[in-house]
């Protein structure tokens, strides 16, 4: 019997290092000798651990992750010799097994800090991460034997109806009217009328790795698409200052309308994640409030 859609999004399978260990000396023996650890501050779509010095391992931990593993493999060899920061390096693609269901990944280990608003000064994120975006944006998007089909990224209209329950659900949290002008503003933006361009779908604080307090890496292309290059202003609005906001978008030249549109994916993501997650993690918590709060400033 095949499951059902609700039932396979519903499922959350137990992972451990014991699991991971399995799995890894099973499919790639090669690895079997080398030591495997946890990472501490992996996020809510995968379970991380670090294998030997140089391997990473990164499994899936609902069903909203899954595809991660093979849209890695598939495009960032292609996309990294064009980016200015580094970018993970997949080495294979393991099998579901074990009871675990999904397919899983081994990349190359980034050294790096996870940035936080603490980290880079805003003179030094600014314009590394316009830079990179710039890079991004400018590689040409070719459609090889239909493979983009599954890249190109949904509208913003598409989150109204959630953005607005959350907009509601929080109200004496934060400015209900304050978020919904906002979110209106960005539904009446002109929409991107040029050709679609990449972009990384999930650019936040916890997708960017520091070295001595400079951007050196970005991760988690699971959300890695083409369509409007808005989607990937939610970065100013989670690592950046006012004032190192008013630097990136000067550098990367962006327009009212899609600053607006940029505004509103900032928002509705980050309403998203706070009602699912602040009241069980802290962490997200203090991110999410703070990206809510300067999307709504602007």
């Amino acid at each position: 019997m095949v499951a059902a859609a609700d039932d396979v999004e519903d499922v959350r399978p137990a992972i451990d290092a014991g699991l991971a260990r399995g799995l890894v000396d099973a499919q790639f023996p090669q690895w079997a000798g080398l030591p495997m650890e946890p990472v501490d501050e992996a996020g809510s779509d995968h379970v991380i651990f670090r294998l030997g010095e140089d391997l990473s391992v990164r499994m899936p931990r609902h069903a909203g992750a899954i595809g991660q593993a093979r849209k890695e493999s598939a495009w960032l060899p292609r996309l990294a010799p064009h980016l200015p920061l580094a970018v993970p390096v997949p080495v294979e693609v393991g099998r579901p097994g074990l009871g675990y269901p999904w397919s899983w990944a081994v990349s190359r280990w980034l050294d790096g800090e996870t940035a936080t608003v603490e980290g880079p000064a805003d003179s030094s994120s600014a314009l590394p991460m316009a830079g990179f975006l710039a890079a991004l944006q400018g590689i040409a998007v070719e459609d090889a034997g239909g493979e983009l089909g599954d890249l190109a990224g949904s509208p913003l209209a598409e989150r109204d109806a959630d953005t607005r329950a959350a907009i509601a659900a929080l109200e004496g949290v934060f400015d209900a009217a304050a978020a919904t002008e906002v979110w209106e503003a960005a539904l009446n933006a002109p929409e991107w009328g040029r050709p679609p361009v990449w972009f990384h779908g999930d650019l936040h604080t916890g997708n960017l790795l520091t070295v001595d307090g400079r951007l050196a890496a970005v991760i988690d292309f699971g959300d890695l698409g083409v369509g409007d290059p808005a989607r990937d202003l939610t970065i100013a609005f989670t690592l950046m200052s006012a004032r190192s906001r008013e630097v990136f978008r000067t550098a990367l030249g962006v327009d009212d309308a899609t600053w607006a549109r940029g505004r509103g994916w900032a928002l509705a993501t980050g309403l998203n994640a706070h009602t699912h997650y602040a009241a069980v993690n802290p962490r997200v918590a203090a991110q999410t409030t703070r990206q809510i709060t300067e999307a709504l400033a602007g």
